[in-house]
C-alpha cells in the first residue's frame, strides 16, 4: 500500500523530495502507511481483548487483520486529498499487489508535477519540469510490505483503541476506529476502513483535544481496478532524457558516529540510522546523518550535519499539519528534529542529544 500523502516536504540533507511516515510520515506517505498504522495496532489488539475479555476489542482486531489482507491483495485506482491547516494537495494513485510484489504510481495533481513509481523498496521520483529523477532504495517505515517494526511491542503502553461506528467515504461504507495516546508525547488517529475489503480510505491525525491536525482521504476510489505491473515496471525504467541522481546511504548507528541520547524519550526506540555518502561510496563521519526513532505508530527523525554559518542562519521551529520540526545549533553541528509528534516531544530529543567525541 502506499503513497498517500502528496504533500511535499524535503529532507534537510538533500535536494531530493523525501517520503516518511506515522510512522515515517516526514516523507510523502501512502495508503500503505495507513495500513501499517492500523496493522501495528492489530498486533496488540488481540492481546488486549484476551486480557479484558471484551468482545468489542476482538472485533477491532478482526477489522485490523482484514485491513492487512486488503493491503496485500487489493488493486485500486483513486484520487487522494491531503489537508493540513489551510493547505491542501491531491494525488492520483495506481496500486497493485499480488501478496508478495507491490507496485504503485503516484502523480501529484497540485503544486510542482511529480511522478513517483515504487516496486517494493525500489523507488524513483520524476520531476518533469527540471528533467530530474531520484532513484532510491527505501527501507520505508510504515509502508507495506516493510511494516513498521519496533524491537519491543510498546504500543499498548502508550495507546488505546476503540471502534466508533460506521461512515461513508468516497461512496464506500467504512468502519471507523480511534487510536488514542495515553500521554501528551504523541498524537491520536481516527481511521476509516472500507467495510467489504478492509482497505483504509481515510485517516485523521488528532491532537490532545481531539482536534484534527491533518486529514488524508480518497475522494474517488475504484477497487479491484485493472492495474498492470508490467506497465508500471516500464514506466519505472523510463529515465531517458532525465538527469538521474542516486543517493548513496551507509547504514550505521548514532553511537558509531559519536552521538547518543542522554535520556530516552518514553516509548521511542531506535529503528534505523544512516549517513549519506558520495556517489563513489567514500564514507566520512562528517557526512549528514539521519536516525529514526519510533514508538510503533509515531516516528521522529534526527538529522545531523556540520554547522555552516552561511546556510544555517537561525534556530527555528515549524509546523505543517501534524508534522513538526525544529532546528538548532549544537557545537559544530546543526541538528534538525522532524516528525509527526508534538513540539514538546521533538524538544526532548533535541535537548537529550549530545556529541561524545
Amino acid at each position: 500500500m502506499t503513497a498517500i500523502c502528496s504533500r511535499q516536504l524535503h529532507d534537510p540533507l538533500s535536494e531530493a523530495p523525501v517520503r516518511t511516515l506515522p510512522s515515517h510520515w516526514i516523507k510523502r506517505v501512502g495508503v500503505g502507511c495507513l495500513v501499517a498504522l492500523a496493522l501495528s495496532a492489530a498486533g496488540w489488539s488481540s492481546a488486549q481483548s484476551a486480557s479484558t475479555g471484551e468482545g468489542s476489542e476482538r472485533t477491532v482486531n478482526e477489522w485490523l487483520t482484514r485491513i492487512h489482507e486488503a493491503s496485500r491483495q487489493r488493486a485500486y485506482i483513486g484520487t487522494l486529498v491531503v489537508s493540513a491547516g489551510s493547505s491542501m494537495s491531491a494525488s492520483r494513485i495506481w496500486h497493485v499487489c499480488d501478496g508478495n510484489q507491490q507496485m504503485e504510481r503516484v502523480d501529484t495533481l497540485t503544486g510542482a508535477p511529480r511522478t513517483t513509481v515504487r516496486h517494493n523498496n525500489d523507488v524513483i521520483t520524476f520531476a518533469p519540469d527540471s528533467k530530474t529523477a531520484w532513484v532510491e532504495k527505501r527501507e520505508s517505515l510504515g509502508v507495506f510490505p516493510d511494516l513498521l517494526r519496533t524491537p519491543d511491542n510498546v504500543i499498548p503502553d502508550h495507546y488505546t483503541v476503540r471502534a466508533t461506528g460506521l461512515d461513508r467515504v468516497a461512496g464506500h461504507k467504512a468502519d471507523v476506529v480511534e487510536i488514542h495516546p495515553r500521554d501528551s508525547l504523541r498524537f491520536g488517529y481516527r481511521i476509516w476502513s472500507e467495510k467489504k475489503t478492509g482497505l483504509v480510505v481515510k485517516l485523521q491525525t488528532l491532537d490532545g483535544q481531539g482536534h484534527v491536525l491533518e486529514q488524508v482521504a480518497f475522494t474517488e476510489l475504484q477497487l479491484d481496478a485493472p492495474v498492470s505491473m508490467d506497465k508500471l515496471s516500464k514506466l519505472m525504467k523510463g529515465t531517458r532524457g532525465y538527469e538521474v541522481h542516486r543517493p548513496v546511504l551507509r547504514k550505521t548507528t548514532a553511537e558509531a558516529e559519536g552521538w547518543r541520547l542522554k535520556e530516552v524519550v518514553p516509548g521511542f526506540q531506535p529503528m534505523s540510522c544512516h549517513t549519506r555518502e558520495n556517489a563513489d561510496g567514500a564514507g566520512s563521519v562528517s557526512h549528514p546523518m539521519q536516525c529514526v526513532f519510533s514508538d510503533g505508530l509515531a516516528s521522529v527523525s534526527l538529522f545531523v550535519e556540520r554547522y555552516n554559518e552561511h546556510q544555517h542562519l537561525a534556530e527555528k521551529a515549524a509546523v505543517i499539519g501534524a508534522t513538526h520540526s525544529l532546528a538548532r545549533r549544537l557545537g559544530q553541528h546543526w541538528v534538525t528534529v522532524l516528525g509527526e509528534a508534538p513540539h514538546s516531544t521533538l524538544l526532548l530529543f533535541a535537548k537529550s542529544l549530545e556529541y561524545t567525541r
